[in-house]
């Protein structure tokens, strides 16, 4: 069965809403590397309606590995309001988001990703969905509290990887240890 990877950047302060507005100094090649690499062992990309609206328009058209991987890569966007898509291998999923994904992380192959934190993630994780988390903490104090954890449920975390990146960003990894199906804790992500 395959693993749902979350990543998603967030501010010193907890900030995940809006990073176009505070992470974007951060988007060097380092930071392309590695999204490319994580992209590279996944299927698919699961995301919401907002999250489909802020990446359809800023990657197609775009050059080098990373926008190839986005570009082409399957993506299910799950919306209820959504009638159609644009971006290259979308599909609307309109429907019982927990049945759907259960039924896309039983078909085998890659992994699935999902960029950001926002209501699908919620609900991925309050329905033990949610294999990983992997947090790319900013060395930048936003000062606006925009997004937080506060509406999931008490989810223990175990650490599996950390590394810093020249531009001072962590990148954490956990594996939820309340995920349906729990991994290997000594892999990386």
């Amino acid at each position: 069965m395959r693993k749902i990877i979350e990543s998603t950047l967030i501010s010193l302060d907890g900030v995940m809403n809006d990073p176009g507005s505070w992470a974007l100094d951060y988007f060097n090649d380092e930071f392309l590397t590695e999204a490319h690499e994580l992209l590279q062992g996944c299927d698919a990309m699961l995301m919401g309606r907002g999250t489909y609206e802020d990446l359809s328009w800023r990657w197609p058209g775009q050059k080098g590995d990373f926008a190839d991987a986005i570009n082409g890569i399957r993506k299910y966007v799950f919306s209820s309001k959504l009638q159609r898509t644009e971006w290259n291998n979308s599909v609307v999923v309109d429907g019982d988001v927990v049945a759907e994904v259960r039924k896309l992380k039983e078909e085998g192959g890659g992994d699935l990703v999902v960029f950001g934190h926002g209501m699908l993630s919620h609900t991925l994780l309050e329905h033990g969905l949610l294999d990983r988390l992997r947090f790319a903490v900013h060395p930048i104090v936003v000062g606006q509290p925009l997004g937080s954890f506060v509406e999931n449920p008490k989810t223990p975390l175990t650490l599996v990887s950390t590394h810093a990146r020249q531009s001072g960003v962590v990148v954490l990894n956990y594996a939820v240890q309340n995920a349906s199906v729990q991994g290997d804790s000594s892999s990386t992500v």
